[in-house]
């Protein structure tokens, strides 16, 4: 490692330092790991990563035969990715896959052992499959580090957490998907929208350097090398893709005022508007230049959207506090139901005993209240299927919730066991412009931006037509899903609008 004299022209903080002496400090990058890492590309293009990845790792886990024989095998993809290559691994040498997130990896970990049982006494060795994604309990991270023991092989199914600062020992084979899951701040619609991106060169060599670490590594790459040279050199930062509504919210809390703020990766300001604005609708802000109004400095109480925060207050005045903190809870964790491909129809029938005709929000509301009722909570949410570690970290994440409205002097309240209706219009309160209206051809449009939308799959909801719903997320697949959702009745609207 050297320290050089570094002309500052190219530094971010140049401007406001100019009269200081930059440094560049020499490190180490994928390309310049202590091992070769080479990379091979698919020659053919494909827009669906569903499960080829796994079917490519099972076939080069297996080319490890009996007496070295290398058996080859064709892999038939439906996504056209006949070519992945294959390479010969030697023992102990792990194989790590990069997908986008805990569904993908979970549903992936299924098939992924379900394959490796087909190869048991064939003379192949052991297979293990771990995943790892930021929500998992540390104490399951752990085991995907853990060396493999004699005979045995790791295949580690991780988000971009594997990216960076972290080295999985015996990693030589890593199969590198080219796609992340993020937020991205739609001004059409006014909302964070889930979606599925390419990574950028940057990543894709922090994805190769994971295989060279410790030995010489291959990085497979299942798109095209045409497709490479087309991505960005550097992902977008976080501050220039997503809402500015908390930024703006908290930077206020300090007295810094966000339109004249210096940010090193300057969002537009456009976004910086449009967050503004939304804290004045919210009753948060006012005047110019904007300043915190008492409702604004008990929202900076608590960390989250401040939309969230809106719903807590308002379910005060709806006597419900506890279930908005249970809710909103809910919304900061991961998935709490699990997707069997295996024990789909279980799967189904499971979920239907939590189902409510109000939408996804009470449901939820009806999982955490059996949960919690429950001493063998594990085995509830196995015969359940429902995620274990998820529901933890919300009843986590409730508990900390209850300290902030304790905090905030908030008076705890309840909601009758029979009657959800305040609890749906505490959410509209919060999340007002959260909502898609029904028309006249069965399909649905947002009620602010008139941007067409379609109800999610996986919603208790679809399937169904109701006339106007709230939404708490917005994927876009093909087109745009929302997801996360509760039955409005139209006529809380003109409340809401006096009540504003």
């Amino acid at each position: 490692m050297g320290v050089h004299e570094q002309d500052d022209s190219k530094y971010k903080f140049a401007d406001n330092n100019s009269s200081d002496v930059f440094y560049k400090i020499t490190g180490k990058r994928a390309s310049d790991d202590h091992f070769v890492c080479g990379s091979k590309h698919i020659k053919i293009e494909s827009a669906d990563n569903n499960n080829s990845e796994v079917t490519n790792a099972e076939q080069q886990h297996k080319e490890q035969g009996p007496a070295g024989a290398v058996e080859k095998k064709t892999i038939t993809l439906q996504q056209q990715r006949k070519d992945l290559p294959v390479v010969k691994l030697r023992k102990h040498e792990d194989i790590l896959i990069f997908l986008t997130d805990q569904e993908e990896i979970e549903v992936n970990c299924i098939t992924a052992r379900q394959a490796a049982k087909l190869l048991d006494g064939k003379g192949y060795p052991a297979l293990k499959v771990f995943p790892l994604y930021s929500s998992l309990p540390t104490h399951q991270q752990l085991e995907a580090f853990k060396p493999s023991p004699p005979g045995m092989r790791k295949l580690i199914l991780s988000t971009d957490i594997a990216e960076t600062s972290i080295t999985i020992g015996g990693i030589r084979t890593v199969i590198d998907t080219g796609v992340v899951k993020q937020r991205w701040y739609d001004p059409i619609l006014g909302h964070d929208v889930l979606r599925y991106d390419t990574i950028s060169k940057a990543q894709a060599l922090q994805r190769l350097g994971r295989c060279g670490r410790e030995g010489p590594g291959v990085c497979y790459r299942t798109y095209t090398k045409a497709e490479f040279e087309k991505i960005p050199e550097m992902p977008v930062p976080e501050i220039q893709r997503c809402s500015l509504i908390n930024v703006a919210l908290w930077l206020l809390a300090i007295k810094i005022d966000i339109t004249t703020f210096d940010f090193m990766d300057k969002p537009s300001e456009e976004t910086i508007a449009n967050a503004i604005a939304y804290l004045e609708r919210l009753g948060a802000v006012s005047g110019t230049p904007a300043c915190l109004t008492s409702l604004g400095e008990t929202m900076a109480l608590f960390p989250l959207d401040p939309r969230f925060t809106k719903v807590i207050l308002a379910s005060v005045e709806y006597e419900c506090l506890e279930e908005a903190l249970t809710v909103i809870a809910l919304l900061s964790a991961e998935k709490v139901f699990v997707d069997s491909p295996t024990k789909h129809e279980e799967a189904l029938t499971a979920r239907s005993r939590f189902k409510s005709e109000e939408g996804d929000h009470v449901t939820l509301l009806n999982v955490y209240n059996a949960y919690t009722k429950m001493n063998q909570k594990k085995v509830y949410c196995q015969d359940n299927f429902l995620n274990h570690q998820n529901l933890e970290y919300a009843v986590l994440v409730r508990k900390q919730l209850l300290a902030l409205s304790e905090r905030a002097g908030l008076v705890m309240t309840r909601s009758s066991v029979f009657n959800t209706e305040n609890l749906r219009r505490a959410l509209l309160d919060g999340l007002s412009e959260n909502l898609a209206e029904l028309q006249e051809d069965r399909t649905y449009v947002m009620v602010k931006s008139r941007h067409p939308v379609a109800i999610h799959p996986s919603s208790i909801l679809s399937g169904t037509r109701p006339r106007l719903v709230l939404f708490t997320e917005v994927v876009r697949l093909d087109q745009f899903y929302i997801n996360g959702l509760s039955i409005i009745d139209p006529a809380w609207l003109n409340e809401t609008i006096e009540k504003d």
